[in-house]
């Protein structure tokens, strides 16, 4: 059975009830079925499916998910690099994925006499997996939040404990993924129907890099952890990503055509053999479903900006050909037009933000347009508008005939090869026995893909611009990485935060845009340089992130009267 498809009887059930994130008032799973439900291993199986959804599985978003950083930039400044998040009165924390998978594990052995293991394993390892992550998602959000083992009821006592220090729960994450990795197919499987062990070990592999960054960097703040052990879980994330590494079974996608993988990569109709991606999400008309998270019409909204673009910050950090940055280098051509500031640079930019002489539309008849037309439209109107000037086209294909307003068959990448060696390669320079070989087989790869040179970590040239002047040149140049390669597909704001960032990166900044000389018509602001300025009005003093509060989430007061053994976050109270 697929499952990313709409079931019906008892887990339409389950999603009416999911429906209700509060965890002190969700009514009880006992409700929705007795225990006698679990009696075969397709009763397991049919439970699970309910965490097959858009809530652990978030699509690519049309024009990326990177508002929320210093990498993409929208029509209005983003509240939290605003600073401007007001105290949350009323609401809940969001435990209801908690509760349900906590139910499976309380009543789920019922079926162990009738049914041998092997035959229901793998069901396990996935519970064990959506609980680790829907608890990383509220470590993300909360920081210390109450840890739940049982299934509770309304009235429980235990939901009125204290708060559970975030390094325990980090603990309590990553021992929930040694479980599921050890449950879980070990197969590579057609990597759309359901997650296996490599999967689980990606996510261990990120939540162990999140949490050893967060411990490393936060030290001091207050947000830093009591009992902090950096390293341990730097540690894990090398081992998690390794395994994977080490199994063979996936690879850098890489035709030998750095023009246009790295683009083709993302545009691909379907995944179930490229070597890269892990996991996807499969979209198909033809299933009954009444999810509307699932429809997808990417490639019709992508065709125009529609007030979504790229920031300069981001396309300043792309190399040149010679593997050095822009600063002082006669490779690079300037910023009279966007064109020019591609040439002799890292071929990720020009196959990551759209030029005007490049393919716009490819239509039936195989005539084609180029991009040159929107340009020639931008900013003067709504769909045409870009506030910095730099288009994003990763995810998006020209075929028109794939441009579908709403039920656009476009698939999804949700986890890909490229995040485990990163993961890899930032560990270990992060606990300082990175070697030469670590490079090699890491960040090479994805170099190669392009036509890029490696890091050589033995000179690597200075950058006078690097935004972490005071870490080492190695640790800047594989954020740089990071950065370049996963653009747009939602990791920027984590590793913001993970690294402690938001003073270099985000407060008193603007997101600028490309020369505005290039286009007929701006609306928006320009520098004293001539520079697209888009939030000048709007935030004149650069973004008012809070330091020593926006690194978290506000808990909701409501919460706090229920639960008067709640603290609230650095920062919140009024």
């Amino acid at each position: 059975m697929k499952t990313l498809k709409i079931f019906i009887g008892f887990i339409s059930l389950c999603l009416l009830a999911a429906c209700n994130d509060s965890f002190l008032e969700r009514p009880p799973l006992d409700q929705v079925a007795s225990e006698m439900f679990f009696e075969k291993p397709e009763h397991l199986e049919t439970y699970v499916n309910q965490f097959y959804n858009a809530t652990f599985f978030p699509k690519y978003a049309n024009h990326g998910n990177d508002y929320d950083s210093d990498d993409l930039v929208g029509a209005t400044p983003n509240v939290r690099l605003q600073g401007t998040r007001p105290i949350i009165t009323t609401g809940s924390i969001g435990f209801g994925n908690i509760r349900s998978v906590n139910y499976f594990m309380t009543h789920y052995k019922k079926i162990e006499d009738l049914h041998p293991f092997d035959s229901y394993k793998q069901y396990v390892g996935e519970a064990y997996y959506f609980k680790a992550v829907a608890y990383f998602n509220l470590l993300k959000s909360y920081g210390d939040i109450q840890w739940l083992d049982i299934d509770l009821g309304t009235s429980s006592p235990e939901l009125y404990n204290e708060r559970t220090s975030r390094d325990i729960v980090a603990d309590r994450i990553i021992a929930c993924l040694d479980t599921a990795a050890m449950y879980l197919s070990g197969e590579r499987t057609n990597g759309y129907e359901r997650v296996n062990k490599w999967i689980a070990l990606l996510m261990q592999s990120r939540v162990a890099l999140y949490e050893g960054t967060w411990q490393k960097y936060h030290k001091g703040t207050e947000f830093a952890v009591q009992n902090a052990d950096p390293n341990k879980y730097l540690t894990k994330a090398v081992e998690a990503a390794g395994k994977i590494m080490e199994s063979g079974l996936y690879s850098i996608y890489n035709t030998g055509n750095p023009e246009i993988d790295y683009k083709n990569l993302f545009i691909q109709r379907d995944y179930s053999a490229n070597s890269e991606v892990m996991f996807w999400r499969k979209y198909d008309n033809n299933l009954s479903r009444g999810d509307g998270s699932f429809t997808n019409d990417r490639n019709f909204r992508m065709s125009l900006p529609l007030g979504k673009s790229v920031a300069k910050s981001a396309i300043d950090d792309y190399l040149c050909i010679d593997g050095k940055s822009i600063a002082g280098n006669t490779l690079f051509q300037g910023y009279t037009n966007i064109t020019a500031e591609m040439e002799n640079r890292d071929l990720r930019f020009r196959q990551t933000v759209a030029s005007p002489d490049q393919i716009w539309k490819v239509y039936a008849n195989a005539g084609t347009d180029n991009w040159s037309i929107v340009y020639s439209k931008l900013n003067s109107n709504a769909d045409h508008n870009a506030p910095t000037g730099y288009i994003l086209q990763k995810g998006y294909d020209p075929q028109v005939i794939y441009h579908v307003q709403q039920y656009e068959e476009t698939p999804s990448i949700l986890f890909r090869y490229a995040e485990v060696l990163l993961n890899y390669v930032e560990a270990k320079a992060e606990l300082g026995s990175i070697v030469q070989a670590d490079v090699d087989k890491t960040i090479k790869l994805l170099r190669e893909r392009v036509g890029m040179p490696n890091i050589d970590i033995a000179s690597i040239a200075i950058d006078p611009n690097w935004h972490f002047p005071t870490l080492s040149p190695l640790i800047n140049e594989i954020r740089r990485e990071r950065r370049i390669e996963l653009l747009g597909e939602g990791f920027r704001w984590n590793d913001i935060a993970r690294w402690a960032a938001a003073k270099e990166l985000i407060v008193g900044k603007r997101p600028k845009g490309f020369l505005a000389s290039q286009i007929a018509k701006n609306p928006f602001y320009e520098d004293q340089e001539g520079f697209m300025d888009p939030y000048q009005k709007a935030i004149p003093s650069g973004y008012g992130f809070q330091l020593d509060r926006d690194y978290l989430d506000c808990i909701p007061e409501s919460q706090i009267v229920l639960n008067n053994k709640l603290t609230q976050n650095p920062g919140w109270k009024k």
